[in-house]
């Protein structure tokens, strides 16, 4: 059965990946974007070519409240991916980063509520909600650092620490689409993802790193390292994202309410020092 989705932020990196999957499989998709993201008029212009008008585009901006009302009037699904993504912004301009993140993600759950559908809402959080998480215990190998008692990372129940006016406005977002399924019924799913990476992505230096590495390396550029290289950081292929995703709407009986840390694991982690230094 096709269902209605509306994608916030559909012309991004993980929003237009989606897109073309729902596409693909029969869906109604509704992209909301306010194009400004380097990357997304090109991103749609390629979701044009794999189905011409086969979307609607609503290009507004998430804190405009009554667009994106309208918008969720008759959608069955709203994957929520629209915000402001990096840390270092975040710092250099903590109000916008705040009215895009935690004021649109109120928004949106907002309009769901006032929605006559109960919609189904995936929200896209960050593990950076865990901080610094400076009292865990790191041991350095000599390749890599990891954590001394925890081999497989955190859980869900690991307490919460914002760090950066990013993480607040994440986090705050996090907390508020976990408590609109407690307080107002609505079928939320809190995503904490970790780094993303795959075709479609136009990394930076500040947020995207993995993909901003790769076209480092064909263009010539420089890769700053930080501290030694050994950092480690855990990543998660696009279609891996997206098959979660899928799950978390095909049974909301069981995933509404919850909470999931979303990551590759402990094979798919990634260190500068191991993947890069023979090319530096």
């Amino acid at each position: 059965m096709t269902k209605k989705y509306l994608i916030t932020g559909g012309a991004g990196f993980i929003g237009s990946n989606y897109v073309a999957r729902l596409l693909r499989r029969g869906d109604e998709v509704t992209i909301y974007d306010n194009l400004t993201r380097r990357g997304s008029r090109l991103n749609l212009s390629w979701l044009k070519s794999l189905n011409k008008s086969s979307f609607t585009l609503i290009e507004a901006d998430i804190r405009d409240f009554g667009r994106i009302c309208q918008a969720v009037e008759d959608v069955d699904v709203i994957v929520h991916l629209a915000g402001q993504v990096a840390v270092t912004t975040s710092v250099i301009n903590p109000r916008e980063d705040f009215g895009t993140n935690a004021e649109g993600t109120f928004n949106v759950l907002e309009a769901a509520r006032n929605s006559q559908k109960n919609p189904i809402i995936l929200y896209s959080s960050t593990n950076k909600v865990y901080g610094a998480m400076d009292e865990i215990e790191v041991v350095e190998n000599e390749q890599n650092y990891r954590y001394k008692e925890l081999p497989f990372g955190i859980s869900e129940k690991f307490p919460l620490d914002f760090h950066s006016p990013y993480g607040c406005s994440k986090g705050c977002g996090d907390q508020y689409v976990r408590d609109y399924h407690r307080i107002y019924g609505l079928p939320t799913v809190v995503l904490r993802q970790s780094c993303i990476y795959g075709p479609r992505q136009f990394g930076v230096e500040d947020q995207g790193w993995l993909a901003w590495f790769i076209i480092a390396v064909l263009t010539g550029k420089r890769i700053s390292i930080y501290g030694n290289g050994k950092q480690v950081r855990d990543v998660l292929y696009i279609d891996d994202l997206l098959d979660a995703y899928d799950a978390c709407v095909d049974h909301i009986e069981v995933s509404a309410g919850k909470i999931y840390n979303l990551g590759g694991g402990p094979d798919q982690m990634i260190s500068v020092w191991k993947e890069f230094s023979p090319i530096l």
